[in-house]
């Protein structure tokens, strides 16, 4: 099992980042069959071989996502995803 944990600082405030977790679910969920569901500010999703959550605040976010054993080979691609598209979304 591998583990990726991304973070990163915004200015949308927590409704702002709020909203851009919503939209990132929501097309997880039509591309990748995602299901997630929100606990207070954190979203929590899963899909078979991952599960994860994106916990936001007024200026963070913080992305964490555990592999199972097939998605672990594919841990480097999947992170700089993650990492591509918080950036293209949180600036």
């Amino acid at each position: 099992m591998s583990k990726i944990v991304v973070e990163r600082q915004h200015t949308l405030g927590r409704e702002g980042a709020r909203v851009k977790a919503q939209q990132l679910a929501e097309r997880l969920a039509q591309q990748y069959d995602v299901s997630y569901r929100w606990s207070g500010d954190t979203l929590e999703f899963r899909r078979t071989g991952a599960q994860g959550s994106i916990d936001v605040d007024e200026t963070n976010v913080r992305v964490s996502l555990k592999l199972g054993l097939l998605l672990s080979a594919l841990s480097g691609t999947i992170k700089r995803e993650i990492e591509e598209t918080l950036d293209k979304q949180l600036s």
